[in-house]
């Protein structure tokens, strides 16, 4: 997958507020290898959720900065 295009669906699932955690299923389409599982309003909460996962590396938390930009852990 490009990198372009990565970012771009990243920014695509980041919420204005709040954290989601996102899959990453790596055998889908280039443009669809990114999927919501849920949104938290609590950083704290999408972290345990996605250490709580089987395959924690395979989960992202998105969400916007304070100055608007995109941000992922």
């Amino acid at each position: 997958m490009s990198d372009d295009l990565f970012k771009k669906e990243k920014e695509s699932l980041t919420p204005e507020s709040g954290f989601n955690l996102v899959g990453v299923d790596y055998l889908e389409n280039p443009d669809g290898q990114l999927y919501l599982i849920e949104h938290f309003e609590m950083y704290q909460d999408a972290l345990d959720a996605k250490k709580n996962r089987k395959n924690p590396e395979e989960y992202l938390v998105l969400y916007k900065g304070s100055d608007g930009e995109f941000l992922s852990r």
